[in-house]
């Protein structure tokens, strides 16, 4: 069968007597054999092209010695004109130490890289953000990962980026980096893992609530998992004004509540504490107790697809939500939640409807946040891009089956980028001033001209269109394995 490069027929290449649950799994092997093949057939996904022209040969003497001694001596009496004179103001360092790698955990620092310039190109090409991938040792003398070299490393190269997006650490290390580099440094610091994911998580749910009818402040919610995701998911939801009494956290060892001395007792787990002061007073003793009646259940734990049972998802209320986001594979696959009576499903994946993805937020807050230099990025600018990604959603129609703006609708990365810099502006934290238009403007003429470089190389042949036996290889495998 003939595989159209694009993939858009991507659910109709798999044998016609295959089960909905082989579909599924031959689809992630599918993805997985390409992804492989594909980074060896490119030698990556990222490379570095000039922003300036070469025009004659004298121009090498201005863009370096001894032209460019006047950019180092007029930085040096105003750092800030670095984010003018330089890229650092398009410029974002996605820092690792690899020891969570979505759902395959430590894979050493360089195992890290396929996602980091993964995180770089979803930025160049969505929100025209440029990105560079930092993937650190953070192993102390003990063999132990020790956060501090993290932050110590990011607080020695801020001066060179500006802003600093932070992926994949392990927890609970990556909450002390977070909040440590967000008031030690001088520019953004984001946790897209936790931030990210739980921005586009209250965006999608802020829809799904007003397609089932009902009110954040109503809505029983379980969260079954407390990682940096979830514990920053309920964080966001109880700010933006969810019913603490009405939500119940689950780790591995059960739900979070004011008895849990394990977590109490170690320092390092501040964040989850927190949760259990605020949530859960009634102490669950299981997740099918919390899960019944239930509003929405919101997954970032173990991928499945028998995490999540589907006895749980009947015992829910009426027009239940479902969230299972799991990477590669959701807790539970759409079709059995759906089959057991769920009203809207979403999860991380692109192949399914309603993802639920950091991809559609991280773009454009960065790039809001990068426009008017801000210093920072607060939760009250991460809840006011998700209400800007609800908001454009819901303006341009939302339905159970599209809760949410997907990655393909240019125009959302730079409505939630000129949305955030107002909020950044309001709140005190941008070193400049613009108003909603011209971040928008801006943010959008960047969007386009980083979508037309990538095209362009890929219709002048720098950039090869990947082979069709490729395609056709990577599918047979899937399906072998599969058919075993």
């Amino acid at each position: 069968m003939k595989i159209d490069p694009s993939l858009k027929n991507l659910n109709d290449i798999f044998p016609p007597d295959f089960t909905e649950d082989q579909k599924a799994q031959a689809k992630t092997l599918f993805l997985k054999n390409l992804s492989l093949e594909a980074h060896r057939f490119y030698g990556g996904k990222m490379q570095t092209v000039p922003k300036s022209g070469v025009y004659g040969f004298n121009w090498f003497n201005a863009w370096y010695t001894p032209g460019v001694s006047k950019i180092s001596t007029t930085i040096r009496e105003d750092k800030d004109a670095s984010f003018a004179l330089s890229n650092r103001g398009n410029l974002v360092a996605v820092v690792s130490d690899s020891t969570r790698v979505l759902g395959d955990g430590d894979c050493t620092p360089p195992g890290g890289l396929g996602v980091m310039e993964g995180k770089a190109m979803l930025m160049k090409y969505l929100g025209g953000v440029d990105a560079v991938a930092l993937c650190v040792d953070s192993k102390g003398a003990d063999g132990k990962n020790d956060p501090n070299k993290i932050i110590e490393f990011v607080k020695m190269c801020q001066h060179s980026f500006g802003a600093v997006n932070l992926e994949d650490i392990s927890q609970p290390n990556c909450f002390k980096v977070l909040d440590e580099l967000r008031e030690a440094c001088d520019i953004p610091v984001w946790h897209d893992d936790a931030q990210g994911t739980a921005c586009i998580t209250l965006a999608g749910l802020l829809n799904a609530l007003k397609l089932a009818g009902k009110k954040l402040k109503d809505a029983k919610i379980v969260l079954l998992g407390a990682g940096a995701s979830n514990t920053t998911i309920a964080r966001l939801i109880l700010a933006d004004g969810g019913d603490p009494a009405k939500m119940t956290v689950f780790d591995s060892k059960g739900s979070l509540h004011l008895g849990r001395e394990d977590i109490k007792g170690d320092k390092r787990n501040y964040r989850k504490w927190e949760i259990c002061e605020k949530t859960n007073p009634g102490r669950s003793p299981s997740v099918e107790e919390a899960i019944k009646g239930a509003d929405v259940l919101i997954a970032l734990s173990t991928p499945g697809p028998d995490t999540v049972k589907r006895a749980w998802i009947r015992s829910m209320a009426p027009k239940a939500i479902v969230f299972c986001c799991a990477n590669p594979v959701p807790e539970i696959w759409p079709y059995a939640a759906k089959e057991e009576g769920a009203f809207i499903v979403a999860t991380g994946r692109g192949d399914f409807p309603n993802q639920v993805n950091n991809s559609v937020c991280f773009p454009g807050i960065l790039k809001g946040a990068l426009l008017v230099r801000a210093r920072k990025i607060t939760d009250g600018m991460a809840i006011r891009c998700a209400h800007s990604i609800a908001d454009f959603s819901e303006k341009r129609g939302i339905t159970p089956d599209n809760i949410v703006a997907t990655m393909e609708e240019t125009d959302v990365f730079a409505v939630e980028a000129a949305d955030v810099a107002q909020q950044a502006i309001k709140e005190g934290v941008a070193r400049v001033e613009l108003s909603w238009d011209e971040v928008y403007k801006r943010a959008r003429a960047d969007i386009e001209a980083a979508r037309s470089l990538t095209n362009d190389l890929m219709k002048l042949g720098h950039i090869k269109e990947p082979p069709q036996e490729m395609l056709e290889a990577a599918l047979e495998q899937a399906i072998a394995a599969v058919r075993k």
